[in-house]
């Protein structure tokens, strides 16, 4: 199971962006049938394109813009996304959440003796922990949130072990 997250946002862009222009052209067609003022005249846009020359800086630049925004909403489409749905050994479709899996490292790494506060954060390949602590000496303190953390791990069973990394601060200096 290897979910993808939807490209909603991107795609939510675009479809109000074409909206936005169909809209436009409609009731400037609309209005020219039924003989009012439009409110984007043809005439003045194709006057005003026909006597823009081609070096003009603003048409320069808009060529920029419309190329850089089409290559953005080319690779959002293109290149995978972050999954949603970790997979797990097991089942076929055995997964659990970024959220769910996040959050049981992160009651690991905080059940730890002398850990105040964690925070998880998860990579492709790679989990980093930073744990808080009170106290003065944290010797040890981050073998042991590694070793809680990566049996946590064990006992969920993802089918690539990602390599833990954890960071201590205290909030006493000694």
């Amino acid at each position: 199971m290897k979910r993808r997250p939807r490209r909603a946002t991107a795609a939510a862009l675009t479809a109000l962006v074409l909206l936005a222009a169909c809209v436009l052209v409609a009731v400037v067609a609309i209005q020219l049938i039924i003989g009012e003022r439009p409110w984007v005249s043809y005439s003045s846009v194709a006057s005003a394109l026909n006597r823009t020359p081609w070096t003009s800086g603003w048409l320069e630049l808009g060529s920029i813009v419309a190329v850089v925004l089409g290559l953005c909403l080319l690779l959002a489409a293109v290149l995978p996304g972050r999954r949603t749905v970790l997979p797990l050994h097991g089942a076929l479709d055995s997964g659990a959440s970024r959220a769910s899996y996040r959050s049981t490292l992160r009651a690991a790494a905080s059940g730890v003796d002398g850990v105040s506060a964690a925070k998880v954060r998860l990579g492709r390949r790679r989990v980093r922990v930073r744990v808080r602590t009170h106290r003065t000496r944290s010797e040890g303190l981050s073998e042991a949130v590694e070793a809680a953390v990566t049996h946590r791990l064990d006992e969920v069973g993802p089918v690539e072990q990602p390599a833990v990394r954890v960071a201590v601060s205290a909030t006493r200096s000694s």
